[in-house]
């Protein structure tokens, strides 16, 4: 029931082309109507209350200052293999996909998926796929020389297994970018990657503080 509710949530939304202006870059990407989102929510809500909302469909000021990074940055990315896993929107991915060999944009919601597909193909990246892929089960020779998460700590359930999912690719010798708002409660979850920080920067995007991580063993 909760699948069905949330696909036809994003799926009755029509897409939309939204313009990123930043300080040395601009880009277009696809994204749902937010006045559709807001409204098709609040009506199925009144039919199932457990109804999450979309949050996938939005950019977040974590994705912007990732995004940021990554054009300020640019050698973090050329001739590299990147994946982004939750990709939402895929923004970063986009701004990867400029130096990087190959970038898998994934994510794992269909919409969200179908999304990002057609941004890549709006933006004409060959070398961009956009793929379902759910961080809780990844396929065994999934491996990228950069690995990008966006705003991905929100939910303390998911933190043992985020946790083991980052180590996995630390392991496998991948360069980890992390970007997350400064919550009180992932204090945590970020301490336990604290080890492995070769640079962190912080940043203020649209009135929220954003830090951001590059981790590696």
């Amino acid at each position: 029931m909760h699948l069905l509710y949330r696909l036809s949530l994003v799926m009755t939304a029509s897409l939309q082309l939204q313009s990123i202006e930043r300080a040395g870059y601009s880009m277009q990407l696809f994204v749902p109507n937010p006045q559709e989102v807001q409204e098709n929510y609040f009506r199925q809500k009144q039919e199932n209350e457990n109804i999450p909302f979309p949050h996938w469909t939005r950019i977040w000021p974590a994705a912007l200052a990732m995004t940021d990074f990554l054009y300020q940055h640019p050698s973090l990315t050329r001739n590299k293999t990147v994946l982004e896993l939750a990709a939402g929107l895929g923004l970063p991915s986009f701004a990867a996909a400029r130096n990087a060999t190959s970038v898998c944009c994934s994510d794992y919601l269909d919409e969200a998926v179908a999304t990002m597909q057609r941004s890549a193909a709006y933006l004409q990246l060959s070398n961009i796929s956009c793929i379902k892929l759910n961080w809780n089960h990844l396929p065994d020779n999934c491996q990228a020389d950069i690995v990008l998460l966006s705003d991905v700590n929100y939910d303390t359930v998911e933190f043992d297994a985020l946790n083991r999912t980052l180590q996995r690719f630390l392991q496998q010798g991948a360069t980890i970018i992390l970007s997350t708002p400064q919550r009180l409660m992932a204090k945590p979850f970020i301490e336990k990657l604290l080890p492995f920080c070769q640079q962190q920067e912080e940043t203020i995007i649209d009135d929220t503080a954003v830090s951001m991580f590059l981790l590696k063993y």
